[in-house]
């Protein structure tokens, strides 16, 4: 019997969404894993901190000798960055050892089972719409403690540490429960994507104002255009995103703060009403449902053939569709118009984050081999090769200058700089209650499909935050800015 605020077992796979695999009172239940016992309470995770050591060659005292498996999402990135650089680099550092490469878009399917079995991967880059929920993870102990890698000698310069040659929303976002448990490796742009050549050959501008993108969508409409879609079918958390953003551009950035830390009727604020509101008028005058069957990679094929706009979505989108691309599609980044003319963001607000998560699995077979190899991504020469092999940035400082960046990354990197201070946060639910997210990733079709209506969606999303704000079996975040 358990007491309030406590979590049983059951309580934490059902977040790690593992209950499929339990058999019921008195199976074997993740016999490798923090808990014990076949019910009642769990035992506190075990540490999963790594020693450092003194020899900053090999911080983490790594056995040359012992095999490494790496799980990469092969989405956007693709995976040659891990299986023909830094796994070569790896290898280099420790000649003759072995390692096991794993490339998948399931990563959820493919590591869940393995998760409850106690075989798991030293390093996983949890990505794509199957990736795992790490708060449950951590609450399981799954996950190794990176504190020890941002404070150790980075490779370049070891009388640097590794902390201080990243951006700091690295360490940042690096957090679950108070630890650094997640590397966040890229630094993306999200907002609307467009063809810079079309706009140029037909004299559009850029609208600026919601009244000059609707203006535009009905010019597009005439010539067969839409003005936007994305895709419903595999990645309308790419709409979930835009939404967000968009109710940041229009309330601050404190919408998304207070969604975060599930204050109490923050899905129900009215920034986010009139977002939601807009793009599901934008849906019905300007799209096309047929969107909502396509998934992300039929969808942005339809751009690069000109059938759409504006494309909702983040920096990785140009390396993705890199060999689908015709010459005569630039990418470049649209900022979301003003949808108000009260808005508290002004015009050229982006979303700038960091993202792809990297974690350690602390119960692996070589966890001090996956900080080390976590340490060699964030070389110089790990950082530098994944940019030339991906065309996307990472979050390790100085490593893609006098690179010769494509045109997409060169028009992000201006907006950036044109944007300044004013960024939209990152949603960071997304991490923290990955069900929540999950859930919104469904609503979102609901809403922009019309079944139901702007303030139904807000009213959904808020009963389901506040079932998890009541929910004592997760771990409740927090953040201030």
């Amino acid at each position: 019997m358990t007491h309030p605020g406590e979590i049983t077992r059951r309580q934490l796979l059902r977040r790690i969404g593992m209950t499929a695999f339990v058999a019921g009172p008195g199976a074997g239940l993740l016999s490798a894993c923090a808990t014990a016992g076949t019910g009642g309470e769990p035992s506190a995770a075990p540490s999963t901190s790594i020693a450092a050591s003194a020899d900053a060659k090999n911080p983490f005292g790594v056995d040359a000798k012992k095999p490494l498996e790496v799980v990469i999402f092969s989405g956007g990135y693709g995976d040659a960055y891990a299986k023909d650089l830094h796994e070569e680099l790896y290898k280099k550092a420790f000649p003759g050892v072995s390692i096991k490469h794993n490339a998948t878009q399931q990563i959820g399917t493919q590591l869940r089972p393995r998760f409850v079995g106690g075989d798991v991967p030293d390093v996983l880059n949890n990505s794509g719409p199957e990736s795992m929920d790490l708060a449950a993870l951590a609450a399981e102990g799954h996950l190794a403690d990176l504190s020890v890698l941002f404070d150790a000698p980075s490779i370049d310069d070891p009388a640097k540490k590794v902390r201080d040659t990243v951006t700091p929303a690295v360490i940042d976002n690096a957090k679950i429960n108070g630890r650094d448990l997640v590397l966040n490796y890229t630094v993306s742009h999200r907002a609307l994507w467009y063809n810079a050549k079309l706009f140029a050959t037909k004299g559009w501008a850029l609208p600026k104002t919601w009244a000059e993108f609707t203006a535009l969508g009905d010019t597009a409409k005439q010539e067969g255009i839409l003005l936007f879609a994305y895709p419903g079918q595999k990645g309308p958390y790419y709409q979930l995103w835009n939404v967000l953003y968009t109710a940041a551009k229009i309330g601050g950035n404190q919408v998304i703060i207070d969604i975060d830390n599930l204050v109490d009727n923050a899905w129900n604020a009215e920034p986010m009403r009139q977002a939601v509101t807009a793009w599901v008028d934008i849906q019905t005058k300007y799209g096309d449902k047929a969107y909502f069957g396509l998934d992300h990679t039929q969808t942005q094929v339809k751009q690069l053939q000109n059938e759409l706009l504006f494309y909702p979505v983040g920096s990785w989108v140009e390396n993705e569709m890199a060999k689908d691309k015709p010459a005569d599609f630039e990418y470049a980044i649209a900022p979301i118009p003003d949808v108000t003319a009260a808005d508290k963001m002004a015009y050229g607000a982006i979303q700038v984050g960091v993202g792809e998560n990297f974690v350690v699995a602390a119960k692996g077979k070589n966890p001090q081999g996956g900080l080390e190899y976590l340490r060699i991504m964030l070389s110089q020469e790990g950082a530098r090769g994944f940019t030339e092999k991906t065309k996307n940035l990472t979050a390790v400082n100085g490593a893609a200058t006098g690179l010769d960046l494509p045109a997409g990354l060169v028009s992000a990197a201006k907006a950036q700089d044109a944007a300044g201070q004013n960024i939209i946060t990152d949603a960071r639910f997304e991490g923290w209650y990955k069900e929540l997210f999950d859930y919104g990733t469904e609503q979102i079709n609901v809403v922009m499909a019309g079944r139901i209506t702007p303030e139904k969606f807000c009213a959904n999303m808020q009963k389901k935050a506040d079932g998890i704000k009541q929910d004592d079996a997760v771990a409740k975040q927090t953040r201030s800015q």
